[in-house]
């Protein structure tokens, strides 16, 4: 008798755990970039300054949220403090293309109303995801890119820094690497004799894209995506963040997403819009309509990762790689922080 009791105790406790985490609701969820991210490759202060910096940005949009703002003003918040920490490759700590430049991209779109703002290969704003939403706020535009979108970052009053602003030293020597490992190509793609003419080699430089996807206090959900590209490139290339639908998507109905990883894959596939049409029109979940996205880059050759969040609060956080940076942070607050596989 005392058996069965202890066998109902547990049954209970085992059910009470599984209905407490099904309840669990996310408001928040983050990456960092996805990639060869190896623990033996990290040291302890090293990955004390990732998780740092991961938890310092999802405060931030959390304090957004907590404060009655917009998604749109948690995401904004959120990417600045990536941004802004030279560990990630968007704004400051941005990879340099082959002639020693920095050309930024992001993007940002509301899910309640379907707009979005971008700006591709821009090189004196400070925080690229800022002149995104001017973009998507300020102008009848959805993309603007180089020169014509800095200027309309100044125009819209946006901080502008001196170029000097994004260097640093460990990608400075990325650079100097890449060419040295590849001196007359640049890293657009990999997998096939064709792309091997373009570069193909490092391709794992490019990785340290940041995004974010917020659920506010309304339910309107945002999603938001900020990179440097990939070191080394040439030509003016731009890679899926900001291109919406691809890197970056955004409906209240179905999911926020951001991806990161090799972006010729994720516009080829078109992977943020796939992952919400197949939510809207087959009904799967937010995580099993996110690994078939993330399953079909895979198979043509590309790999990385993304973070949705749906307006239930679930979240998919998949990757093909070793590692993806990335974090969640709840309803009532708790935070969950995490690096490798």
């Amino acid at each position: 008798m005392k058996a069965l009791k202890l066998f109902f105790v547990l049954a209970l406790a085992v059910l009470a755990i599984n209905v407490s985490a099904q309840q669990k609701k996310y408001v928040m969820v983050i990456h960092g970039g996805a990639g060869t991210i190896l623990k033996k490759n990290m040291t302890p202060e090293m990955e004390a300054a990732y998780i740092a910096v991961l938890t310092q940005a999802l405060k931030a949009g959390y304090a957004e949220i907590q404060a009655g703002k917009t998604s749109l003003d948690a995401v904004e918040a959120t990417i600045h403090v990536l941004e802004n920490d030279p560990h990630f490759n968007a704004g400051k700590g941005a990879v340099f293309t082959h002639d020693g430049r920095n050309e930024l991209d992001a993007a940002i779109m509301d899910g309640k109303t379907q707009m979005a703002g971008a700006v591709a290969g821009v090189t004196t704003v400070k925080n690229p995801i800022s002149a995104a939403r001017a973009v998507m706020e300020k102008s009848e535009h959805v993309m603007m890119v180089g020169a014509g979108a800095d200027q309309f970052a100044k125009e819209a009053g946006l901080e502008i820094v001196d170029p000097k602003y994004y260097w640093t030293k460990e990608r400075w020597d990325g650079l100097q690497q890449a060419i040295k490992e590849d001196s007359t190509k640049a890293v657009l793609d990999h997998g096939s004799k064709k792309s091997e003419l373009l570069g193909s080699k490092n391709h794992d430089y490019k990785f340290g894209t940041v995004g974010c996807v917020a659920l506010d206090k309304a339910g309107n959900l945002a999603a938001g995506t900020s990179t440097g590209g990939m070191t080394n490139k040439k030509y003016g290339r731009v890679g899926d963040a900001p291109i919406i639908g691809s890197g970056t998507y955004c409906n209240n109905e179905t999911a926020g997403i951001s991806c990161t990883g090799w972006g010729e894959f994720y516009i080829r596939n078109v992977v943020a819009k796939t992952i919400s049409d197949l939510m809207e029109y087959k009904g799967l979940s937010v995580v099993e309509a996110s690994k078939i996205a993330l399953d079909k880059v895979g198979k043509m050759g590309g790999d990385g990762g993304l973070i949705a969040l749906d307006k239930k609060g679930n979240v998919a956080m998949p990757f093909n790689t070793e590692g993806m940076y990335r974090g969640a942070i709840t309803a009532d607050g708790k935070i969950e922080v995490s690096i490798y596989k």
